[in-house]
């Protein structure tokens, strides 16, 4: 997935304005300003598109990440130079504490079918034999499962 999408919906999902964006990008380890943040947001047609990379995203999810469960052995974790869907559904996992089960009620929200045995496949090292890559339709489905959870609240 894109990362200036997954930018946009989780934005959208917990309803965060330009400021709180601004300071999870801060708890991750990230200087930004509203202008910067704004140009992540706009579509790509526009001549203002800014281009978010991965370890941008990975500084939003890390303050994210800080904002809902606090700072680990009081420390900002570095962000990652590249990130992949795994990597932000594991982000995301942790950021709201959620269990195997709790992922598989966002995925339902969706009436989208995926055993526990897969969702726990996608939080393997690569290296193991039982790895799988999250593909895009399963980070988008659970993004969206997110958004009908959060937002009908």
């Amino acid at each position: 997935m894109n990362t200036n999408d997954i930018l946009k919906t989780l934005r959208y999902t917990f309803d965060f304005n330009d400021f709180e964006m601004i300071n999870l990008f801060q708890e991750g380890g990230m200087e930004v300003n509203r202008e910067l943040v704004s140009n992540w947001l706009k579509n790509e047609e526009d001549p203002e598109f800014k281009k978010l990379v991965d370890k941008e995203l990975a500084s939003f999810l890390n303050g994210l990440i800080i904002l809902k469960r606090g700072k680990k052995d009081n420390q900002v974790p570095p962000a990652e130079k590249s990130l992949n869907n795994n990597q932000v559904l594991r982000k995301l996992k942790i950021a709201l504490e959620m269990k195997d089960s709790d992922m598989l009620d966002v995925f339902a929200l969706r009436q989208f079918r995926i055993s526990k045995h897969e969702l726990s496949a996608f939080f393997r090292k690569p290296d193991q034999h039982q790895y799988r890559e999250c593909k895009d339709q399963i980070l988008r489905n659970f993004l969206m499962g997110l958004q009908l959870k959060f937002r009908s609240q």
